[in-house]
C-alpha cells in the first residue's frame, strides 16, 4: 500500500494535538496557534492546489480508526481549554476570544467533521453513537437525525433549513437553520417513534437523549470550574454549532432543485483543495457526498466539473462571515450555475428565490 495515502488523514489529529497543546498552555500561545492555523489552512490551499487522486484503499480498519479517534483528541481539547480557563491562564481580553474562537473551531473541525462522517454509518452502532458523542460537544446531536434523514433528501430546496436562499445574509441562516434544523428533528423522531409504537417522551427518543449527552458535558465542565468553566464550554459549543451552519451556507448557496428530481453533482459546491481534503476526511468532495450519501469519505471523487468553491473551506468560511465580499464573490458564480449548470425548471425555480445581491461583476456579466 502506499503509506502516504494513510498518513495524509494523520494531519487532522496533528492539528488537534496542536491546539490542545496550545489551550492548556494559555497566554499568548492561543493567539498565536489561532493564527496560525489559520494561515495554515489559508496558504496550505491556496499554494497545495487541487488534490484530485483518487486510491483505492483497502486497510477500512485503519480509515474507521482514524475517525474514532477524534472523540479522545476532542475530550482533551476541550478538557485542556476549560482546565486553561479555570485556572486564569488568559490574561486579556484578546486570549480569551483567541480560546473560545480556537477551541469552537475544533469542535467543529475534529467534532462536526468527523462526526458527519459517522452518522452515516446507521449500520455500525459504534460509530453512530461515537458520531452522536462528537456532535453533542456543539449542542447539535439533532444533525444526526435532520441531516442524514432530512438535509439529504430537500437538499437544495426551499423545505431544506439547511440550504441559504440567494440573498440570504450569513448570521440570520446560523439562527434561522439552527430554529428550523431542530423542529425537523423533532418531526423526523416522531414519526420514527410513532412507526415503533414508542412514546415520544422516553428514554427511546435519541433527540432527547442527544439533549442529555450535551448537558451532561455542560454539568462536567461545570463540576471541574464551578459555573464560569460550565458558561465558558456553552459558548464555545455554541460557536462551535455557529460554524457549522456557516458551512452549511457554503455549500448549497443560492442552489434550487425540484424535490422530485434526484440530487445530482451540481447540488453542491464542491472544491479539491488538498490541504482541506487531507484535514477534513475529504469532507471538501461535497458534490459526490450528496450525489452518493452511502460512500465512505476515502472512496469518494473529486468531480472537478462540479461548481467550486471560492477556496477551501476555512477560506471560504472567512469569506461568507463578510456578506460583502461574500456576495461580491458569490453572485457571479450563482450565475454561471444558473447558467452552465441548471436545467431549464431549475432556471424557473432559481427565477422565483429572492433576487440575488448586484454587484460590479454581475451587472457587468462575468462569471
Amino acid at each position: 500500500m502506499n503509506a502516504l495515502h494513510y498518513l495524509k488523514f494523520f494531519l487532522f489529529h496533528v492539528i488537534g494535538l496542536c491546539a490542545a497543546a496550545a489551550l492548556y498552555t494559555g497566554g499568548v500561545t492561543v493567539c498565536a496557534t489561532l493564527a496560525g492555523v489559520l494561515l495554515f489552512y489559508i496558504v496550505g490551499d491556496l499554494l497545495g492546489g487541487d488534490d484530485l487522486s483518487t486510491p483505492k484503499l483497502q486497510h477500512r480498519a485503519i480509515l474507521t480508526g482514524q475517525l474514532w479517534l477524534a472523540l479522545p483528541l476532542l475530550v482533551l481539547i476541550v478538557a485542556a481549554s476549560v482546565a486553561s480557563f479555570s485556572a486564569g491562564r488568559y490574561a486579556s481580553t484578546a486570549q480569551l476570544i483567541s480560546g473560545v474562537v480556537l477551541t469552537g473551531l475544533m469542535i467543529g473541525l475534529i467534532g462536526t467533521i468527523t462526526a458527519h462522517e459517522l452518522i452515516h454509518r446507521t449500520t455500525e452502532p459504534v460509530s453512530l453513537e461515537i458520531g452522536r458523542w462528537l456532535l453533542a460537544f456543539s449542542f447539535d446531536v439533532s444533525f444526526a437525525i435532520e441531516h442524514v434523514y432530512g438535509h439529504h433528501r430537500y437538499v437544495s430546496t426551499s423545505a431544506d433549513p439547511a440550504t441559504a436562499p440567494r440573498g440570504r445574509n450569513v448570521y440570520w441562516h446560523i439562527v434561522c437553520s439552527t430554529v428550523k434544523g431542530n423542529r425537523s428533528a423533532w418531526r423526523l423522531e416522531r414519526k420514527r417513534l410513532e412507526r415503533r409504537g414508542q412514546r415520544q417522551f422516553s428514554h427511546h427518543n435519541l433527540l432527547l437523549r442527544g439533549y442529555l449527552m450535551s448537558a451532561a458535558l455542560v454539568a462536567a465542565a461545570g463540576w471541574y470550574g464551578g459555573l464560569p468553566a460550565a458558561l465558558y464550554f456553552s459558548v464555545c459549543a455554541l460557536f462551535g454549532k455557529a460554524l457549522l451552519e456557516v458551512v452549511n451556507y457554503m455549500e448549497h448557496y443560492g442552489m434550487v432543485r425540484n424535490p422530485a428530481r434526484p440530487v445530482q453533482p451540481h447540488h453542491s459546491w464542491n472544491t479539491n483543495k488538498r490541504l482541506s481534503s487531507w484535514t477534513m476526511f475529504n469532507l471538501t468532495r461535497h458534490s459526490h457526498h450528496h450525489a452518493r450519501a452511502s460512500v465512505a469519505y476515502h472512496d469518494l471523487q473529486p468531480y472537478p466539473d462540479a461548481p467550486m468553491m471560492i477556496s477551501g473551506y476555512l477560506s471560504t468560511l472567512l469569506v461568507a462571515l463578510l456578506p460583502p465580499l461574500w456576495h461580491a464573490l458569490m453572485t457571479p458564480k450563482v450565475l454561471a450555475w444558473d447558467r452552465d449548470y441548471a436545467s431549464e425548471e431549475e432556471r424557473q425555480l432559481a427565477a422565483a428565490q429572492p433576487p440575488l445581491p448586484r454587484t460590479a461583476a454581475s451587472t457587468s456579466g462575468t462569471a
